[in-house]
């Protein structure tokens, strides 16, 4: 599925447990709830995706596009976030744990202006 064109694609609930998304567009994709556990998101576009609830335990999301995307309650333990640009991403309860410093303190940032 690399470099897949999924733009508006419905995903909600898909089990994409390892799969390879590498520069794939997912452009406002419904992935609510999707397991995209240890999934390669390299360099993909996900802006204005719905990953409500979504497990991205141990994914590479690493120069990902998240502009907009909907995060919450998603879990990112172990993600690989390196990268990605999280511009106007929502983050409330969002599991982050684990998730490299650089980011952390990216994400903190945000948190403390809004």
């Amino acid at each position: 599925m690399e470099k897949s064109e999924l733009i508006l694609a419905n995903l909600h609930g898909t089990d994409l447990h390892g799969a390879d998304l590498q520069g794939a567009n997912l452009d406002a994709a419904n992935l609510e709830g999707a397991n995209l556990i240890g999934a390669n998101l390299e360099g993909a576009n996900l802006r204005g995706a719905d990953l409500i609830g979504a497990n991205l335990e141990g994914a590479n999301l690493r120069g990902a596009n998240l502009r907009g995307v909907n995060l919450g309650g998603a879990n990112l333990e172990g993600a690989n976030l390196e990268g990605a640009v999280l511009e106007g991403a929502k983050l409330e309860g969002t599991d982050l744990k684990r998730i490299s410093s650089k980011i952390s303190s990216t994400i903190d940032k945000r948190k403390k202006k809004s």
